[in-house]
């Protein structure tokens, strides 16, 4: 039987896009009026005493061993040891959607949720597809794709991923994302389709030019507007890296999320590749949708609390303590715009060599932003050739699929970067005759 406090959840979001979206895990979520919420509500009336969290508290403030506290500090014991709330510290999300509308200027006046904190953007993909993905649902997504996509899907949600393809003529096949679209709302009984774009892409390091992302949008409108209701996700894990000027520099979240009443657009972005604190492992999600009031997306906050709850309880505090405090840091930009510049003259130097050489062996698909590159392999196996790279010249790559060998550019020191590509040509080119 259905819990009362999923219902009434189920109910606020009968008259939206996002409950013929949910799955059936996600109709059942809730967040509970459990040890949670009671103790949240402690916090704020408890005056007296709070006896509600299991922390050992002092004065007021959780202990923290002094071995702790010597490796950081300058952080106060409820930055480092206090449980963080179920959907992250309010001043991390505040200023995490404030900087999406700097980052995003088209949300600036949009109606948006507060960011919720997830324990990486790994872990918002997963409850993205608990919260929408039922037992045998496709999610659509482009071909290549990363490998992770396939695990959440397929292994562990029972859903299918589908996939269209990515490219056509050096750029965004917009033919195939269009004729997936339809054929996935044809084969809807409800007419729902689920739709996750990664840009910059992994594997491929290519994001969409302005031209392509306004197609992009305009192919999602006219499929919304003839009645087909559609999730569409932004993976946005490599967002601002971009190394061309013609690429689209703001989210497409910032376009879909007041696009239509039919599009619920969800925004999964972090730190972890934006701000380089990968090993933090903290991620945001974002939900969009035009005509979605407040109590819309507390509902739909609600259910995703009830999903970190029932998995991971909170995401990890001195990671949001960490983030939030470089975020005050007025000299954040400068700094990140060092690495930036960095990964930019990578790119410019892998760049400049798959352009002078030509291989029947191996074509580069196209590339402009984010961390990797990928080789499409003509006539050999990728999987030979990532072993041949590695046992004879000690060098890791990855082989996403049986044609395509990946390569994180981000990870090569410049003065590596000749040898590697010299290495990785000379072997295919061998390897294929």
């Amino acid at each position: 039987m259905l819990n009362s406090l999923a219902q009434e959840l189920n109910n606020t979001l009968q008259d939206s896009v996002a409950y013929p979206l949910l799955s059936d895990f996600g109709k059942r979520i809730f967040f509970p009026k459990g040890i949670i919420a009671q103790s949240a509500e402690a916090k704020e009336f408890g005056r007296t005493a709070n006896a509600t969290i299991g922390m050992t508290v002092e004065n007021g403030e959780p202990v923290i061993l002094p071995s702790v506290h010597e490796s950081a500090p300058s952080f106060k014991p409820r930055e480092l040891v206090a449980y963080a709330p179920t959907a992250g510290l309010p001043a991390l999300r505040a200023i995490w959607k404030e900087k999406l509308c700097i980052k995003n200027p088209l949300l600036k006046n949009k109606h948006t949720s507060l960011p919720v904190i997830v324990p990486g953007l790994t872990a918002g993909i997963s409850y993205a597809a608990d919260l929408f993905l039922g037992k045998g649902q496709p999610l659509l997504a482009a071909n290549p794709s990363w490998d992770n996509y396939a695990l959440i899907v397929e292994t562990r949600r029972e859903s299918e991923l589908h996939q269209f393809n990515m490219f056509k003529d050096g750029g965004f096949d917009l033919q195939s994302f269009d004729e997936a679209i339809a054929k996935e709302a044809e084969a809807s009984p409800d007419k729902t389709v689920r739709v996750l774009l990664n840009f910059p892409q992994n594997p491929s390091g290519y994001s969409p030019t302005h031209t392509e992302a306004q197609a992009i949008c305009s192919i999602l409108k006219k499929h919304a507007d003839a009645g087909t209701k559609l999730l569409v996700i932004s993976d946005d894990a490599y967002f601002g890296l971009n190394y061309e000027q013609d690429i689209e520099p703001q989210s497409l979240f910032a376009y879909l999320a007041d696009m239509s009443e039919n599009i619920l657009a969800l925004k999964i972005d972090g730190p972890t590749k934006e701000d380089f604190a990968w090993g933090y492992r903290c991620g945001f999600i974002t939900f969009g949708c035009k005509g979605m009031t407040d109590a819309h997306y507390e509902a739909l906050i609600k259910k995703l609390m009830g999903i970190i709850r029932s998995s991971v309880s909170c995401s990890s505090t001195p990671a949001q303590a960490m983030i939030l405090r470089a975020f005050e840091d007025p000299a954040l930009e400068h700094q990140k715009s060092h690495f930036r510049k960095l990964l930019e003259r990578r790119y410019r130097l892998v760049k400049d060599f798959v352009n002078t050489h030509p291989s029947a062996a191996l074509k580069p698909l196209p590339f402009n932003s984010g961390y990797f590159m990928s080789l499409r392999l003509t006539s050999i196996d990728a999987e030979q050739l990532r072993t041949h790279l590695l046992k004879n010249y000690g060098i890791g790559t990855i082989a996403i699929d049986a044609k395509t060998l990946r390569i994180a550019f981000s990870s090569l020191d410049e003065d590596k970067i000749n040898a590697v590509y010299s290495a990785i040509y000379e072997s295919a080119e061998k390897m294929s005759k």
